[in-house]
C-alpha cells in the first residue's frame, strides 16, 4: 500500500471519529451544556484555520469543535497524552503533545504540516484553565507565531462565563485575524511580542463585546 492511500485512509478514519463525535455532542452533550453562538455563523470549512479560544473548563474543546466539519488538531499538554482517558483521547483526536512552558519545536514543526495540508489547529493560549476573576490568564507565546509562518488566519473563540451543566453558555467567534505586515519578513522578538499583543487585545475586545451583549439582555429582562 502506498504512503499516499494510507494518509489518505488514516485522515479519512479521523474524519468519522469527528463526525462521530459531533453526533454524540449535538444529541447527548449539547442538551446538558448548552451554548449559543454570536458573531461569525458560517462554519470554518474553506481553509486551513488557527482557532484560538480562552480557557475556562474541559468542556471548551466543543465550540470549536462544532464550529467546522473538519478534524480539529488541539495542541495540548504532554501530560494529557500519558493515562487514562484523557490518553486515549488525545491519541484518538490526533492531539499535538507540548511541553508545560508551551516551546516545543516538534510540536510547532507538527502543527505547521497540519495547516499546510489545509488542517485546522485548536489553541488555548493560557495553557491551563483560569479558574480566576481575571479576563484571561497570561498568554503563552506560539499561536501568533504559528499564524505567521504558515500565513493562516487565527479565529478568535471567547467565552465570559465558564460552561455549565443545564445553563446556556455564551461564546463568540471574531473573524479571521490576519497577520499581513508580519508575512515574508524575519521576524524578530519585538515581532513576536507585537504580534501576541494584538491576538490578546483582538481577544481582550471581543471579550468586552460579549459582556456587553449579556448585560444589555440582562436589563432588558428585568
Amino acid at each position: 500500500m502506498s504512503e499516499t492511500v494510507k494518509k489518505k485512509k488514516k485522515l479519512s478514519k479521523l474524519y468519522k471519529w469527528f463526525r462521530f463525535m459531533r453526533r454524540i455532542y449535538r444529541f447527548v452533550v449539547f442538551p446538558i451544556y448548552p451554548y449559543k453562538r454570536y458573531g461569525h455563523k458560517e462554519r470554518y470549512n474553506d481553509r486551513a484555520y488557527i482557532m484560538v479560544g480562552n480557557h475556562k473548563s474541559v468542556m471548551d474543546v466543543f465550540p470549536i469543535a462544532m464550529a467546522t466539519d473538519q478534524p480539529v488538531h488541539y495542541i495540548a499538554k504532554s501530560e494529557l497524552f500519558e493515562k487514562g482517558i484523557s490518553k486515549w483521547f488525545t491519541k484518538k483526536c490526533e492531539c499535538i503533545p507540548v511541553s508545560r512552558d508551551g516551546t516545543d519545536v516538534r510540536a510547532m514543526m507538527h502543527a505547521i504540516k497540519i495547516l499546510k495540508q489545509g488542517g485546522i489547529i485548536g489553541i488555548f493560549p493560557e495553557g491551563k484553565r483560569n479558574k480566576t476573576e481575571a479576563k484571561f490568564l497570561p498568554f503563552k507565546s506560539g499561536a501568533a507565531t504559528l499564524a505567521i509562518k504558515t500565513q493562516t488566519p487565527i479565529i478568535p473563540v471567547v467565552q465570559v462565563r465558564k460552561i455549565k451543566a443545564f445553563k446556556t453558555a455564551h461564546v463568540y467567534y471574531g473573524e479571521p485575524l490576519e497577520f499581513t505586515e508580519f508575512y515574508d519578513k524575519k521576524l524578530t522578538p519585538e515581532d513576536i511580542e507585537r504580534a501576541d499583543k494584538i491576538l490578546y487585545d483582538r481577544m481582550s475586545e471581543i471579550y468586552d463585546v460579549l459582556e456587553n451583549i449579556l448585560n444589555a439582555t440582562k436589563r432588558k429582562r428585568k
